[in-house]
């Protein structure tokens, strides 16, 4: 017995034969109706018109072929096929009608038009009701019902969008979502247009479990209104990229993507200003420290494109340098730059090599990028930490100032404010040490940039989070009441270049970050618009948060500002601290201290110093019960 499964497992070209058999007899079979209804009788003589008849499917198939109606598949033929059947019916009939009135062959000039309304319908109807069959089959066999999923916004990109999904079997958009009134109660290719104030039937109506955001001219707060109205609902929520990111205005399915955390913040970024960009950079020869982590790569990328005439990276990673090295070899190349890129392998503590390195290649400005950040793994690393952050800093800085670095910018930490950890105090004396230096050589222009956390950077809580729900949950929060700020990585990288610029000596700039997030709150966001419940005391729901503790170290608030001395400066996202600190010549004793405390492993000694030098540090509890165990 012949199943329909069997048709959709036979070869391509048997597929394409049965569609010409069926669009033959259907031809033969319209042209001799036509016939019949123009002379008004069932029953009349075929051998006056056979000729007429016969050519009319040659002329089909010849037509047919060369528009590619046999190429479509199938199940996923949508308007623009139609407009193909169309155009390539009604020039058969021309040709047709036109070899008849050539050849002088026999056939009712009336019924040519019959032919051609009734051909129009075969070959399309035909079409239309192979793809129900088999569009139906593969839902109902499949063992995947299609997911309901509705479209916020009904403007272009949402209809681009429309059209896209209605190639996809597996998804079926029930309905369009938009504010505009003029555009609510109306259809667009058979879907209704909604206000916003629908979902919850629509849901309940048809088992929606997506919403799609297709407004990608809309700004991060309009977004963040939106995303904040959806959170509510039991659906996953994916989006449309920003407009500039859609080569040649073209929606397709592939662009459509989860949503990202600057998504969620709603925060807009403020365009850049060309002249505080250029100015340590462009025809400088530009060096980056920590040039393969997550803020010195970025630095990198936007460097290069200022055109310096050299771009050293140094690394410590050898895979991290070869990645960025590849990378701005490749983009250099895509952008026709002349910029000389090397990459150099090295520790910021070697004094020797950075001598040789800032001499041999005439280094004007350096990005200083290269730290130990992790909280935890600083607090269980503590001498690893304060030589790569604070006594490298020292290092580094004082070679570049012996060997005429007219610009040194360090990327620092809102950790470095009164720090509960060592991570933050060593950034702390780092940022102390380039003050002390800036007083001791006035030519070279020491600047610090402070901001909190970056947006995908490793570590990152999001790419976390969801990892969590990926694999089931839980979803673990140190603290319900543990607060951060965030900054997505080119804002921050673009600002420390601005940042940079401005200084004139010994500045600490503190890049404004917007409003602090409750990490809380956030794990909250993403489980919801991953389409999930939150699980409640009793395991009701889809994902469980748990609350682990405060780490070692951690504090359940950051702040940016050790005083309240704190000024404007030209940029608005940048401010300007002043903060205190010690003599050069106290800073070298106390470095020295320091570092016979740690060639002892007097980790204590060490807590005990930078309580002295660093303003406002504290011993964690974490932190004291670590050093009694060491």
């Amino acid at each position: 017995m012949f199943k329909l499964s069997n048709l959709l497992e036979l070869p391509r070209w048997k597929k394409r034969t049965i569609s010409v058999l069926v669009d033959v007899f259907g031809l033969l079979l319209i042209a001799s109706l036509a016939i019949s209804v123009r002379l008004g009788e069932l029953r009349f003589s075929l051998d006056t018109y056979w000729t007429a008849i016969a050519l009319l499917p040659l002329l089909a198939l010849f037509v047919f072929i060369r528009q590619g109606l046999y190429r479509a598949v199938v199940r996923y033929i949508g308007h623009r096929f139609a407009i193909t059947v169309f155009l390539s019916v009604s020039l058969t009939i021309l040709l047709w009608m036109a070899v008849i009135y050539m050849l002088d062959l026999t056939y009712p000039r009336a019924a040519i038009v019959i032919t051609w309304l009734l051909a129009l319908l075969y070959i399309s109807g035909t079409r239309i009701i192979a793809r129900w069959f088999l569009t139906g089959y593969v839902e109902c066999n499949g063992g995947v019902a299609p997911k309901q999923v509705v479209i916020f916004g009904a403007g272009l990109s949402g209809q681009q969008l429309l059209g896209a999904f209605s190639k996809i079997p597996s998804m079926k958009v029930v309905a369009l979502i938009d504010d505009n009134r003029s555009l609510q109660k109306s259809e667009i290719a058979s879907v209704r247009v909604y206000p916003r104030e629908a979902l919850s039937g629509l849901i309940a109506d048809y088992g929606v479990t997506e919403l799609l955001l297709a407004i990608p001219s809309m700004s991060s707060k309009q977004k963040k209104s939106i995303i904040d109205w959806v959170e509510d609902y039991p659906v996953k929520v994916s989006t449309l990229p920003a407009m500039d990111e859609i080569v040649g205005g073209k929606v397709s399915f592939s662009d459509i993507r989860e949503l990202d955390i600057e998504d969620l913040l709603g925060r807009d970024s403020v365009p850049p200003k060309a002249e505080l960009l250029e100015a340590c950079i462009t025809h400088n020869v530009v060096m980056v420290t920590g040039a393969g982590g997550s803020i010195g790569s970025e630095l990198c990328r936007q460097i290069l494109k200022l055109k310096p005439s050299k771009l050293i990276l140094f690394e410590m990673s050898e895979f991290a340098i070869y990645s960025i090295e590849h990378e701005l070899l490749k983009q250099a190349k895509i952008l026709g730059l002349e910029v000389e890129i090397l990459a150099i392998l090295g520790s910021v503590c070697d004094e020797k090599k950075l001598q040789r390195l800032i001499s041999l290649y005439g280094v004007q400005t350096i990005y200083h990028a290269a730290a130990y950040k992790h909280v935890p793994m600083v607090e269980h690393n503590i001498q690893e930490g304060i030589i790569n952050n604070s006594f490298g800093t020292h290092i580094l800085a004082k070679v570049a100032a012996e060997g005429g670095v007219k610009n040194f910018v360090l990327i620092s930490t809102d950790k470095a404010v009164r720090p509960t950890n060592i991570m933050g105090a060593s950034k702390r004396l780092a940022e102390m040490a380039l003050q002390a230096l800036q007083v001791e050589f006035p030519n070279t222009c020491f600047v610090m940039v402070r901001f909190g956390n970056v947006l995908g950077s490793s570590g990152s809580v999001i790419p976390l989070f969801k990892k969590q729900i990926a694999s089931g949950g839980p979803v673990t929060v140190t603290h319900k009441e543990i607060t951060r700020y965030f900054m997505t990585i080119p804002e921050a990288a673009s600002l420390v270049i601005q940042a940079g610029s401005m200084g004139t000596g010994g500045d600490v700039f503190v890049l404004d970050m917007g409003e602090p997030v409750k990490i809380a709150e956030l794990a909250k966001k993403v489980v919801h618009l991953s389409g999930l419940v939150e699980a409640d005391s009793e395991g009701h729901g889809d994902i469980e948060i748990q609350y682990t503790g405060l780490r070692p170290g951690e504090k359940l608030y950051e702040e940016l500002l050790i005083g309240d001395n704190v000024d404007g400066t030209e940029h608005p996202r940048i401010m300007k601290a002043h903060e205190k600190f010690i003599a050069y010549s106290e800073l070298q004793v106390a470095f020295e201290a320091l570092s016979l405390a740690m060639d002892k492993y007097d980790y204590e000694s060490v807590s005990a110093q930078l309580s002295k030098l660093v303003s406002g540090f504290e011993h964690s509890s974490g932190i004291v019960d670590y050093l009694k165990r060491r």
